[in-house]
């Protein structure tokens, strides 16, 4: 069936109107165009600034474990929408079947820990120097949280942001990529409907915006808008943090990634080659813990990269909505220029193309391409940039010490991982002198984290943490409080003012 008809098929059954509007939605699968969306001005983006600050001086009010109720029936209504929303991701990001899916469940498993939280947003209790004091520490909500989103993970991302900052008891306005906006549309229908059954949620707290760059500036800088979490290049990180920062407010970055994976001679090779596949290749590598560097040590190399050749050769490249698809599209012609670009510049700085690098299926209308090995003699300029598509990078270490300077010798620090059963090098890669990155694994791949830990990274990563853990932090502010319980007025530190 035609993207486009399944398209208006699942729209339909999400109660969506994409049938008119200025910016239109086409998919990365053949081009076909899918729908079409109204543009939202900077101008209206202050008035939906405006309505999310009425919501939440109502929303502040409602007692934490209430807000999580709104959050459970979102889960709700996500696991009956699941099969469209997904569909739809598909259609739209031109994930695999299954991609689509699992990043359906990952809201739904989002909303899940929130509904948890909701009862644990603890504060603490601190003794006070003063007789007849107490002191606490409390986390207060913290206003409208301004939410930019990439194509990659069109829905997912929106999740991790919308139920902790919900149960924390702000409300969210949305700008997602100028590529998805109909999954975006879609899943405000679906939270649309789990605030009816609520019954009292205020109004407006959740709001799509839609547009391109003017858009993103003018909820970026809205004084109005405590937080804004943004998801993106590591250039639109350094436009968005010095601008929120310049009015004072704060920002949660999930910016570049250029993930590694040492290779030590005690490792698995069977695990290593599934996970790296996944890793490398997964989401056509659109992901930005996608797997970009493999380090692996000199007595490996000629055995790994042979084993490696052979499971890209079996890898079937199509249509994602096909059963036995595993590489769908780029996201479009951009990318694929971007994906040729690199390997040209890798050939030019010594590289050698040992698979792939080439594009594919140029029947079906979309960006496709050959996921790459290429063996590097150094980690020159291409290898330390971020490419968004499969290009995976080899090169080899002697020595531990060395592998681990060619994982932190890169700007980006977001993922990271080591294959080896040899318990002194794990412990050293997870140590304070090993990865420099957020997340740092142990015999997994760099890619698909779990909801339940903080997600994010360091250096051009930008630092923001957002998911699991206490990134419910970020959604909130810190207020310390001193109770005085006695009829005395002491002073701290022994001052005294006797009036």
């Amino acid at each position: 069936m035609a993207t486009s008809t399944l398209t208006a098929e699942a729209l339909k059954r999400l109660g969506v109107d994409a049938s008119s509007g200025a910016l239109e939605s086409r998919s990365p699968i053949d081009g076909a165009l899918l729908g079409k969306v109204a543009l939202t001005t900077p101008a209206e983006v202050g008035e939906a600034v405006g309505r999310a600050e009425v919501a939440f001086k109502a929303w502040r009010q409602v007692p934490a474990p209430r807000r999580g109720e709104l959050v459970r029936l979102l889960g709700e209504e996500l696991r009956a929408a699941k099969d469209d929303l997904a569909l739809l991701v598909t259609l739209e990001a031109g994930k695999i079947r299954s991609e689509g899916l699992g990043e359906v469940q990952e809201m739904i498993d989002i909303c899940d820990f929130a509904v948890g939280l909701s009862r644990q947003l603890y504060g603490l209790t601190l003794p006070s120097e003063r007789p007849g004091h107490h002191m606490l520490e409390r986390w207060q909500p913290l206003g409208p949280v301004g939410v930019i989103s990439a194509f990659n993970f069109p829905v997912a991302v929106w999740s991790w942001n919308a139920a902790l900052a919900l149960v924390c008891g702000d409300p969210v306005i949305w700008k997602p990529s100028e590529k998805t906006p109909l999954t975006a549309v879609a899943t405000q229908a679906i939270f649309e409907r789990a605030a009816k059954r609520f019954g009292d949620a205020p109004a407006n707290l959740s709001q799509v915006v839609i547009g391109l760059a003017d858009v993103g500036e003018a909820l970026v800088d809205d004084p109005r808008v405590p937080l804004i979490s943004a998801t993106g290049s590591t250039r639109m990180g350094r436009a968005v943090g010095p601008r929120v920062a310049a009015r004072f407010g704060r920002s949660l970055l999930e910016l570049g990634g250029n993930n590694a994976m040492i290779v030590a001679p005690s490792a698995d090779l069977d695990m290593a080659v599934r996970a790296i596949a996944f890793s490398a290749v997964g989401t056509c590598g659109q992901r930005c813990t996608s797997l970009r560097r493999l380090i692996v040590h000199e007595s490996l190399a000629e055995a790994l990269v042979e084993r490696l050749k052979r499971a890209y050769a079996t890898l079937p490249i199509g249509d994602p909505l096909e059963a036995d698809t595993l590489v769908g599209p780029l996201i479009d012609e951009g990318a694929r220029d971007g994906f040729e670009a690199a390997i040209a510049k890798a050939r030019a700085e010594g590289g050698e193309v040992v698979c792939g690098g080439e594009r594919a299926r140029d029947d079906l209308g979309g960006a496709y391409v050959t996921p790459a090995i290429v063996r590097m003699p150094t980690q020159s300029s291409v290898v330390a940039h971020e490419t968004f598509a499969p290009i995976l990078y080899v090169l080899t270490y002697r020595e531990f010490d060395e592998a681990l300077a060619l994982q932190n010798g890169v700007p980006q620090g977001l993922s990271s991982c080591i294959f080896s059963t040899d318990l002194r090098e794990t412990e050293a890669f997870l140590s304070a002198a090993g990865s420099d990155c957020g997340i740092a694994n142990v015999n997994i791949g760099p890619s698909g984290a779990e909801i339940g830990g903080a997600f994010g990274g360091e250096k051009e990563t930008g630092g923001g943490r957002e998911s699991g853990s206490d990134a419910w932090k970020a959604y909130m502010r810190r207020q310390t409080q001193t109770v005085n319980w006695s009829r005395a007025l002491p002073l701290a530190q022994g001052v005294k003012f006797d009036v």
